[in-house]
């Protein structure tokens, strides 16, 4: 039977492709000029695409873990020190809403119909690679195109916040070209596309001073080289290793102090120590049950908002409990990417992932939900790319 049959039939596939499409037409403009839209965007995808939200045998414990976690974290609210003013600042709610919201988006990708697959997957690998070249642009100009572009809807800002901004976007650039690059690929797309978009995102962050973005590039590429000579393997080592880095962080942080390598550094990292200093603290005062959910925020000055290390702030508002949730999170996820057989779609998903914990661990917030919404981009990149790899393999 043909695809093109069944896919006649597929009203929810065909639906499914058209919310996709447009999500991956806004991907790059959110990227550059509003990336904290993206929480939005996946929320809408994830809403609209409900009707497919399906949960297999496989995929249950995973589901089951992060509803657990969920369920965790809304309960410790009762002891946090924060107490939202808001029912819209609610972190609880908003993750109770992610969850299923996120996982209908990722089931959306497994349920769109092939023909809608290839062209949603060639849109996101153009259309990350064309904004690489904006990057490119803004890295020699100092974001004079964002700067025009503001000035135009009438919102000027000035060049040192407008370099701001463009630098966020580096970050999501730096998350998605690897999964987009490796599943566009499947779907046609030319390799080089990966000079615009690994390019942008170095120069652009690096000019910028954020350093970040410009060592996740290098970070993927040494990701994907041990997936693809180790399909099998690496992305279990992967899942292992991620698991351990959670648990054993405030170890690690406290060897790090031991052995003096947190002094003499540059003012944002100097900053980041006192946090995680601060963090390990009042970790041991709660090391069961934590602070409670958003505690980080209560902890100013010393902590502000949270402590820019991701495992630490599980640790500190959610204890031993929410550690070894996300710690079986990251074991499923990086399992699901282990081939018997070399796989583009699994390298590249292997790559943005372990960029996603490498940002994690030095920069964003756990329950950031702009963030939150760039790892379930990422997973449903990857989940449109397996479809088309399996198609194009006859499975």
């Amino acid at each position: 039977m043909s695809d093109t049959a069944p896919a006649a039939r597929d009203g929810l596939g065909i639906w499914c492709g058209w919310v996709l499409t447009g999500a991956a037409v806004l991907t790059p403009l959110m990227a550059w000029l509003g990336p904290l839209g993206f929480a939005l965007l996946l929320s809408l995808a994830g809403l609209l695409c409900l009707p497919a939200f399906r949960v297999s045998l496989r995929e249950a414990p995973l589901l089951v873990v992060l509803a657990l976690a969920a369920a965790w974290a809304a309960v410790s609210g009762l002891w946090s020190p924060h107490k939202p003013g808001e029912l819209e600042d609610s972190t609880a709610l908003k993750i109770a809403l992610q969850v299923p919201l996120y996982w209908a988006a990722w089931s959306a990708a497994r349920r769109v119909s092939p023909p809608y697959r290839q062209r949603i997957l060639r849109i996101f690998a153009w259309g990350l690679a064309i904004y690489g070249v904006i990057l490119l642009v803004e890295a020699v100009t100092g974001g004079a195109i964002y700067q025009a572009v503001r000035n135009a809807i009438g919102d000027p800002i000035r060049p040192d916040l407008a370099r701001k901004n463009v630098a966020q976007g580096s970050f999501v650039l730096a998350l998605l070209w690897p999964v987009a690059l490796a599943a566009g690929i499947r779907a046609g797309a030319p390799v080089w596309l990966a000079l615009p978009m690994a390019a942008g995102t170095a120069l652009l962050a690096n000019r910028f001073l954020s350093d970040a973005p410009t060592l996740a590039v290098g970070f993927a590429i040494l990701i994907a080289g041990l997936t693809m000579v180790w399909p099998k393997t690496a992305p279990k080592v992967f899942g292992v290793g991620v698991a351990l880095l959670i648990v054993a962080m405030p170890l690690l942080i406290l060897a790090v102090e031991a052995l003096g390598a947190g002094q003499h550094l540059p003012v944002s990292w100097a900053q980041r120590v006192g946090y995680w200093t601060y963090a390990l603290e009042r970790i041991a005062e709660r090391p069961w049950t934590g602070w409670g959910l958003d505690a980080s925020r209560a902890f100013s000055p010393y902590i502000q908002l949270h402590p820019h290390n991701g495992a630490l702030q599980l640790w500190l508002e959610l204890g031993l409990p929410g550690v070894l949730a996300a710690a079986l999170v990251w074991v499923f996820i990086f399992r699901r990417l282990a081939r018997d057989t070399r796989s583009y779609v699994a390298v590249g998903a292997a790559a943005s992932a372990a960029v996603y914990v490498f940002f994690g661990a030095i920069s964003f917030g756990v329950w950031q939900e702009w963030w939150l919404a760039r790892g379930a981009l990422v997973a449903v990149i990857a989940a449109l790319g397996d479809g088309e790899e399996a198609a194009s393999q006859g499975r």
